[in-house]
C-alpha cells in the first residue's frame, strides 16, 4: 500500500504551541498517540515519525521552518519518502471557518494562507489534500494577531473533541480516500 505524509502546519518554539496556528501541530500530536508513532525524529526541517493510520503507511511531519516556509519541510520529505502529492493530506487552522467546523478539500489555492502558499510553491502543484480546521474571525483587531494568540477559555474545553474529530476524519481520508471522506467530514 502507498505511504502517505500526513503534515501538520505550525510554529516550533514552546511559546506558540497554545497558538490557533498551532492547531496542525496539534492534531499531528494526536495522530501520533493513536498510531504510537512519535514525532521526535528531526530531518527536513522538522520532525516526523512514521507508523499506520486507517491501515495506511504514513509519514507524520511537523515542519519546523516556521509557517511562511512550510514548504521547505515538506516538499524534501515528499522527496525522501517517495510520496505522490496526491497523497500528502495537510492540517491547517482557517480563519474563514467558525471555531470547531471541519473541512477537507483536494487541491485548490492558498487563500492567503502563507503556509499553504509556501507549500505550493516548493510542491509545483496545488494538488494534495488539505483539512482545514477552522478558528473562525477575530470579532476585531488583526488576524495575524489573533491566529498567534492562544485559543480562548471559551475554546479550551472544546478544544480536546475539536483534535479527535480532526484526527477521525484524517484516519478517515487516509482509509477511504478523501473524496468519499469528504462526504462526511463536510457534512457534519
Amino acid at each position: 500500500m502507498d505511504r502517505h505524509l500526513v503534515v501538520g502546519l505550525g510554529n516550533p518554539e514552546p511559546r506558540y504551541a497554545g497558538n490557533r496556528h498551532n492547531v496542525g501541530f496539534m492534531v499531528v500530536d494526536r495522530l501520533a498517540e493513536r498510531a504510537g508513532a512519535p514525532v521526535t525524529r528531526s530531518k527536513f526541517k522538522g520532525v516526523y515519525g512514521t507508523g499506520a493510520l486507517g491501515g495506511c503507511p504514513v509519514v507524520l511531519l511537523k515542519p519546523l521552518t516556521f509557517m511562511n516556509l512550510s514548504g521547505q519541510s515538506v516538499s524534501p520529505a515528499r522527496g525522501f519518502f517517495g510520496v505522490e502529492v496526491k497523497r500528502i493530506l495537510v492540517i491547517h487552522d482557517e480563519l474563514d471557518l467558525p471555531f470547531g467546523t471541519l473541512r477537507l478539500k483536494i487541491g485548490g489555492g492558498h487563500a492567503g494562507h502563507n503556509g499553504l502558499r509556501s507549500m505550493v510553491a516548493e510542491l509545483g502543484s496545488r494538488d494534495f489534500v488539505r483539512l482545514r480546521v477552522g478558528i473562525g474571525r477575530p470579532a476585531k483587531g488583526s488576524p495575524s494577531n489573533y491566529v498567534l494568540s492562544d485559543f480562548g477559555a471559551d475554546e479550551i474545553p472544546w478544544l480536546p473533541d475539536l483534535l479527535d474529530r480532526a484526527a477521525d476524519a484524517v484516519e478517515l481520508a487516509l482509509r477511504e480516500g478523501p473524496q468519499k471522506a469528504m462526504n462526511t467530514v463536510n457534512a457534519a
